[in-house]
């Protein structure tokens, strides 16, 4: 009997992955218009308006994820149609769905929920904080390009979602403060292009699990807190466009596993801290548009091992063109003069640029002499000019005193 076993367990084996779908869904489906030809949408997962996953039980499979892609405007989403859905799915998706009104029935055993481009049309029924935050069994939620509407705080949503892990709302109206409190478990975070003010709040600085953190196009203020150290895991940092002013922190450095820094446009000053060289896994670097001043800390080797790199923007930072050639073409930064200040402006770029081999290195002080001897050819231009005016004007006066004197001795 042994040499059956072999073949029993493929028999068994095939009748588990034959098994249909339970009947209630498979109807549910069909309501709304998903193709399902074979009788079942778990192996038809190629449909460009959805994607369905089942799981593999007996004697019926269940749905347990469906992702709704370019949803036609006539789809709807009823209690009737998403009740017999309920005992089973655990994620739920909708991608440029801007017709279809958020479904209002969802169950509270969901895993994952995203909107992405959907809900716009029906501005009275629109994603709501308190709609979201019955969610609690949630590890994943994502709202972009969604409007969330009824309740634009942060602390509403978010309340009761112990088990979130992965946070994305951004671009859909939220405002407010920076929460003073977040779960534990977050290890993904992006509010971006959102409406947020106020301080970086330590809440974010005590997740010690957090590995990628978006806060840029905000209009967030005050400093960068010493205590982003915390955030020992962290490999994406992006603070840009906001209204950030102070220096970068030197806590910033006890980051080893930093891939990806982003602080460009800010009020940022101070110089460029000399440590950020030393962050071997950084890969992606803007500093642009900031307050920035001092000679730039970086050499050749640290720029071309990053795969980004901007800077420009920052009017008084300059560059040591002895540790740094000009062949990198740093975009708006200039080299320095002797004394480690630029030596041209931004406004001066393209005159400096055309003059560029004109230009000596830092410490050479050559830059200096040759501006130096044009500002004195100049002068010394200046001074003939004056010269041949003055004596043009001796010779006229001379002519007009002979020319009355000759007149005065013809009466006498």
């Amino acid at each position: 009997m042994k040499p059956l076993q072999p073949l029993l367990l493929l028999l068994l084996l095939a009748a588990v992955s034959a098994s249909p779908l339970y009947p209630k869904q498979l109807k549910a489906l069909q309501s709304l218009n998903i193709p399902t030809p074979t009788n079942d949408p778990c192996n038809n997962n190629s449909s460009s308006s959805s994607s369905i996953t089942c799981d593999d039980a007996s004697p019926y499979r269940h749905i347990t994820s469906i992702s709704f892609i370019n949803c036609s405007p006539k789809l709807s989403l009823t209690y009737k149609t998403l009740k017999p859905l309920s005992k089973s799915l655990l994620n739920l998706s909708f991608t440029n769905c801007p017709s279809l009104s958020p479904p209002h029935h969802l169950p509270i055993t969901l895993r994952s929920f995203s909107a992405v481009s959907s809900f716009l049309h029906n501005r009275r029924s629109r994603l709501s904080g308190l709609f979201l935050a019955r969610l609690i069994n949630l590890q994943t939620l994502k709202i972009s390009s969604t409007p969330i509407s009824t309740s634009r705080r942060l602390y509403v949503i978010l309340g009761n979602m112990h088990k979130l892990t992965s946070l994305t709302i951004s671009n859909s109206n939220l405002s407010g403060l920076i929460p003073k409190s977040f779960h534990s478990n977050l290890t993904y975070i992006d509010l971006s292009n959102s409406s947020l003010k106020g301080s970086i709040r330590t809440s974010l600085t005590r997740l010690t699990n957090l590995k990628s953190l978006n806060l840029s196009h905000n209009s967030l203020s005050g400093q960068i807190p010493n205590s982003i150290k915390n955030l020992t895991f962290l490999q994406n940092l992006s603070l840009a466009s906001n209204k950030l002013s102070g220096t970068i922190p030197n806590t910033l450095s006890s980051i080893p596993e930093l891939t990806h820094l982003d602080l460009s446009k800010n009020q940022l000053n101070g110089t460029v801290p000399s440590f950020i060289s030393e962050m071997k896994n950084l890969k992606h670097l803007n500093l642009a548009d900031n307050s920035f001043h001092g000679v730039l800390p970086f050499n050749e080797s640290f720029i071309k091992n990053l795969n980004f790199f901007e800077i420009g923007g920052n009017s008084e930072l300059c560059y040591n063109k002895t540790v740094i050639p000009t062949s990198l073409k740093l975009e708006g930064v200039a080299p320095c003069d002797k004394y480690g200040f630029p030596l041209w402006s931004p406004s001066e770029k393209e005159e400096s640029l055309s003059g560029e081999n004109d230009y000596g290195d830092y410490g050479g002080g050559g830059g200096n002499e040759k501006m130096t001897e044009k500002k004195e050819e100049h002068n010394g231009s200046n001074k003939t000019l004056f010269g041949l005016g003055i004596g043009l004007f001796s010779l006229v006066f001379l002519i007009l005193f002979l020319f009355y004197v000759a007149k005065r001795c013809r009466w006498i």
